[in-house]
């Protein structure tokens, strides 16, 4: 046999040997994690309960999952040992926060708005918005906008009603 044939059985020998390596370095680090547990820790169950470990022996662990509810499971059933931040922050809602209180975002937007003092608008300037002021106020015509920013929809309905009898409309008739 030659060289050439042979080697796609080497390959294949040779990828089932790197396979079998990393699931073997998982299974490692996996039982080194549940012999790490103790009194106290924070653990997450492979079915997705959360508890604190009360005891550990050979092969069973109890876990206190609430007041007056402990439980015996098997070590192997231990999916994660958690870090006590990471257990409070899932079990008891309490964040536990490195960064410093000034990145929190406040309750209102006043920190959110904040400008450099050379492009600050200052509150006593009036603000533009693109309004002209009316030349002449005495003017009442039906085709002016009226004056007084505050008028209400009734006083548009009812020179709306004159302007449809003006011009011939249904119930002009």
């Amino acid at each position: 046999m030659s060289l050439l044939t042979l080697l796609p059985f080497i390959v294949l020998i040779g990828a089932m040997f790197l396979m079998t390596r990393s699931a073997k370095k998982k299974q490692q680090q996996a039982i080194d994690m549940r012999n790490q547990m103790q009194p106290g820790s924070g653990v997450r169950t492979i079915g997705g309960m959360y508890a604190t470990v009360k005891e550990v022996s050979d092969d069973t662990v109890l876990l206190d999952a609430g007041p007056g509810v402990e439980l015996l499971f098997a070590k192997n059933s231990i999916g994660a040992v958690l870090t006590d931040d990471e257990y409070n922050r899932i079990v008891h809602g309490i964040e536990h926060d490195l960064k410093s209180d000034a990145d929190v975002v406040p309750d209102d937007a006043s920190s959110l708005t904040e400008t450099d003092d050379s492009s600050a608008v200052h509150d006593d300037a009036p603000v533009d918005l693109g309004k002209k002021e009316p030349v002449d106020a005495s003017a009442d015509t039906v085709d002016a906008a009226p004056a007084d920013a505050g008028t209400d929809a009734a006083d548009k309905a009812k020179t709306d009603e004159q302007a449809k009898k003006s011009d011939g409309g249904p119930e002009a008739k």
